[in-house]
């Protein structure tokens, strides 16, 4: 069965044209909404969607933004669409994930994500690199109060009472405290 998804960004704009498109393309079942698409978080229907599809299905879009603004939303979507070995077609693009060449499209689009991220990452330490070699770069501020923790501990104070009065989590009181113990032991 082929269910379609129409997404606009704003309420003032319509779904119409969306949607006589995934009726052409077949769509028994269409899905609307007029919400952002930067995030999952709000678009209902699409939630409705993905848990109401079942193993031979697919999903119908007429463009992959309708579907995801970004890359890592794209690949959760694909991700859940592929353990339920449903497929994806887009009516305006090259996509269809029932077919090789379909595949092979999002794939590369999944790389040059990859890519972009690496190449962030990679500027991102060079940044690093040179700020540290002209001193201004000391890293992220430590959040936990590793002295603090000691000194509750010295108190004689539990864990638990550690974790209350630092709000610092159990694993944490225990790293430091560890940390402390080892030093000693060195």
């Amino acid at each position: 069965m082929r269910y379609g998804y129409a997404r606009v960004s704003t309420t003032d704009q319509s779904l119409e044209l969306q949607e006589e498109t995934l009726r052409k393309a077949g769509c028994e079942i269409i899905r609307g909404e007029k919400v952002s698409g930067s995030s999952r978080t709000g678009r209902n229907e699409l939630d409705i969607l993905l848990q109401f599809l079942r193993p031979g299905d697919s999903l119908v879009v007429t463009r992959i933004d309708r579907l995801a603004r970004s890359i890592s939303d794209l690949q959760d979507i694909m991700r859940t669409l592929e353990q339920k070995n449903v497929s994806l077609v887009c009516t305006e693009q090259p996509i269809d994930t029932s077919n090789a060449i379909g595949k092979a499209f999002l794939n590369m689009l999944g790389v040059f994500a990859q890519f972009e991220n690496e190449l962030r990452r990679e500027r991102q330490l060079e940044g690093i690199a040179k700020a540290k070699a002209k001193g201004v770069y000391k890293g992220r501020k430590q959040m936990l109060d590793h002295d603090r923790v000691k000194a509750l501990k010295a108190q004689g104070l539990g864990v638990a009472e550690i974790m209350r009065q630092t709000g610092i989590s159990k694993t944490h009181v225990y790293r430091i405290l560890n940390e402390n113990s080892e030093k000693n032991h060195a």
